[in-house]
C-alpha cells in the first residue's frame, strides 16, 4: 500500500472513529451520520452520551464553516493554507489525545471531561473533512466509505459485463485508489480497537502522531 496523504487521512480517520466510538459511548468523532442513529438507540436504550452526540453536529458545522473562513484569511495574507490545516488538526487532535488519556476511561458519555474531549477530536475530524474535500477533492473521501464502496462495486459490475479497453483503463485506476482508501480506513478502525482493548485511552496517543505524519507528508501541489 503506497503512503500518501489520502491514505494516511483514510487511516487515521477510521482510527479516530473507531477509538472516539468505543472510549466515548458510541460517539462517531470522523462523520456525523452515525451520530443519528447513536443518539436514537441512546434514547430508547437508556445509554449515556446524548448530549455529546447532539453537539457533535453543531461543533462539525461550525468548524468546517470556521475552516472556510480561515482559508479566505490565509489566502489574502499570501499564508500556506493546507499547512495551516494540517497544523490545526494535529493541536486539536494532540489535545483530543492529553485529555483522554489524562481523564479516560470515561464512565459517563455526558461527564464534561468526555464531552470536551469527544467535541476536540470531533472538530479535529472536521478540520480533516474540510481541508480534503478542497484540497484533495480528486481522491476517495477519508471518512466516508459508503460512496466509496458503491462505486467500486459498481465498477466490478461494469468489468463483468464487459467496457471498452480506454474505460477498463480508468476504472481500474479508480479502483486501484478508492480500493486503498477503504483498505486504509479498515485497517485504521481495526489497529484502534486492538491498542483500544490492550491499552485503553492511550490508543489516542497515535492520532497525533499521524496528524504530524501527514502534515509532513503533505504535497506543495495541493495548495500549500
Amino acid at each position: 500500500m503506497k503512503l500518501t496523504m489520502p491514505t494516511l487521512l483514510s487511516f487515521n480517520a477510521g482510527y479516530v472513529d473507531t477509538a472516539g466510538f468505543m472510549a466515548l459511548h458510541g460517539l462517531f468523532t470522523a462523520h456525523v451520520t452515525g451520530n443519528f442513529v447513536t443518539i436514537g438507540a441512546a434514547l430508547v436504550l437508556g445509554t449515556s452520551g446524548i448530549v455529546t452526540k447532539l453537539l457533535a453536529l453543531p461543533t462539525f458545522c461550525v468548524m468546517v464553516v470556521l475552516s472556510r473562513l480561515l482559508r479566505y484569511r490565509l489566502i489574502d495574507r499570501g499564508w500556506p493554507v493546507l499547512k495551516t490545516m494540517l497544523g490545526l488538526k494535529l493541536l486539536l487532535l494532540t489535545v483530543g489525545g492529553v485529555l483522554a488519556i489524562r481523564y479516560g476511561p470515561f464512565s459517563h458519555g455526558d461527564s464534561w471531561s468526555a464531552m470536551i474531549t469527544g467535541l476536540i477530536l470531533v472538530a479535529g475530524m472536521a478540520v480533516q473533512n474540510a481541508l480534503q474535500r478542497v484540497h484533495l477533492g480528486s481522491a476517495p473521501p477519508t471518512t466516508l466509505m459508503t460512496g466509496t464502496t458503491t462505486q467500486i462495486m459498481l465498477d466490478v459490475g461494469d468489468l463483468l459485463q464487459g467496457v471498452p479497453a480506454e474505460q477498463k483503463e480508468a476504472i481500474h485506476a479508480r479502483l486501484a485508489r478508492m480500493g486503498q482508501a477503504v483498505f486504509a480506513f479498515a485497517l485504521g478502525c481495526a489497529m484502534a480497537a486492538l491498542l483500544y482493548a490492550g491499552v485503553s485511552t492511550w490508543c489516542f496517543a497515535l492520532p497525533p502522531v499521524l496528524a504530524l505524519a501527514a502534515y509532513l507528508h503533505r504535497d506543495a501541489s495541493s495548495g500549500g
